[in-house]
């Protein structure tokens, strides 16, 4: 199995399941559904996919999703679900991660026989793990660039989102760079727009980012985002990095895995991803793609950063999701560095205990808007905050004990804690 790529999907469909599980192996390969000229059983053999297991998983009371057809003539369908696995031999992949995509997705969610279709996992062979660029600079290089070791990074996102100058999101950053936080990220509906254009906005921040390193010696991170077409990413990079900037951000599901690929080839700055719109893909249990999957095609793509969500989020995600997400961004990918799992949504100082509890890892950044901004105290005594859970947390003290001889953050468990 070492040369084959394997995928494994939750489907639910009113046909037979071995019958469904061959209808998606032909259509992802060399199969058609009559022979044509040409398709010979040695051709099939060697380029097409198989089913390499089916793992029955009950029936339901009625199909999850509109549009399938059950069998001809079927009255009264009993719908069923399971795991269904295929390979696909790497002779028709090669070492394309787009190719991938297309082998392992293609038309598969548009088949009629089919009431639901999701893709659970992907297994890849080192050769195609060991073509991708991968993260250029990922969790060590991260680390390294912005001096913090030995605990998570502690970020904010440039808040209101849209509506700032680049003036007055500059002085917004002077203010955060001050309060000790180690990462400040635009918010990911903030590109380059006609009140806040992109060349001002980073002539401006950078010129306090840069100012408050040369008094402190720290120089805090902050992701411009970038996302635009191909040829503006590019320039867009190229002027942050120009201005002493130390990171770029763009929201991959708008630019698409190839351009994220192009930017990843021309970068000298890491990547910081973002996930906006990722509910499209996700939010049905029957339908799309799991986050670990799409995270595993972004790192291998190049993402030096991954949003994974937050426990407790304010969106529909489950913990359960959101920590498997984050354990594949730091999980063994062939010769690719692990990228650092962003938590964000919702998040304070009370979130750190679970959120190291169930990763088991301090190789995060944890971005808190409002757990920052919006302390008691202000934003210096938010990222104290912060910062004083995290200790706890990695000591594995009660937060409750640790905030006794702490005011941050006993003010943050108050404000917060209900």
């Amino acid at each position: 199995m070492s040369d084959r790529f394997t995928a494994t999907y939750l489907i639910e469909t009113a046909h037979p399941l071995q019958e469904a599980a061959e209808t998606m192996a032909g259509e992802q390969s060399a199969g058609t559904f009559v022979r044509v000229p040409g398709e010979s059983d040695e051709l099939r053999e060697r380029y097409g996919a198989r089913v390499e297991q089916i793992r029955p998983l009950g029936e339901v009371p009625g199909p999850s999703l509109p549009g399938s057809r059950p069998p001809k003539g079927e009255a009264s369908p009993r719908y069923r679900q399971a795991e269904v696995t295929l390979s696909f031999p790497s002779d028709t992949i090669g070492t394309s991660l787009t190719g991938l995509w297309t082998a392992v997705s293609g038309n598969l969610f548009e088949l009629s026989p089919f009431s639901g279709l999701k893709l659970q996992a992907l297994t890849l062979p080192t050769a195609f793990t060991d073509a991708q660029p991968g993260p250029g600079f990922g969790v060590v290089g991260t680390r390294e660039l912005t001096g913090v070791q030995g605990r998570p990074l502690v970020g904010t996102i440039i808040k209101p989102s849209v509506g700032l100058s680049p003036t007055e999101t500059a002085t917004l950053v002077s203010k955060l760079c001050g309060a000790g936080l180690d990462f400040i990220k635009d918010d990911e509906l903030q590109s380059d727009s006609p009140h806040s254009p992109f060349a001002e906005r980073v002539g401006a921040v950078t010129r306090v980012v840069n100012e408050h390193a040369d008094k402190t010696g720290e120089k805090v991170m902050v992701a411009f985002n970038l996302t635009g077409d191909v040829d503006e990413m590019l320039r867009r990079h190229d002027l942050v990095r120009e201005h002493g900037g130390t990171c770029v951000m763009v929201n991959v599901l708008t630019v698409g895995l190839a351009s994220l690929q192009t930017l990843r080839k021309h970068a000298e700055l890491p990547i910081h991803a973002h996930r906006a719109g990722w509910g499209i893909l996700a939010r049905h249990p029957l339908l799309g793609m799991e986050y670990p999957v799409y995270g595993m095609f972004c790192r291998l793509a190049g993402a030096d950063h991954l949003h994974v969500n937050g426990l407790r989020n304010k969106f529909c995600e489950p913990d359960a999701s959101v920590i498997a997400s984050a354990k594949a961004c730091l999980a063994p990918l062939g010769n690719a560095a692990p990228a650092l799992p962003v938590f964000s949504s919702g998040q304070w100082a009370g979130h750190a205990p679970d959120t190291y509890a169930a990763l088991g890892s301090a190789d995060l950044l944890h971005l808190a808007g409002g757990g920052i901004l919006a302390h008691p105290d202000g934003a210096a005594a938010g990222v104290r905050s912060m910062q004083e859970a995290w200790a706890a947390a990695l000591a594995e003290t009660p937060l409750d004990d640790y905030a006794r001889t702490h005011p941050a953050l006993k003010s943050a468990l108050e404000r917060f804690g209900s």
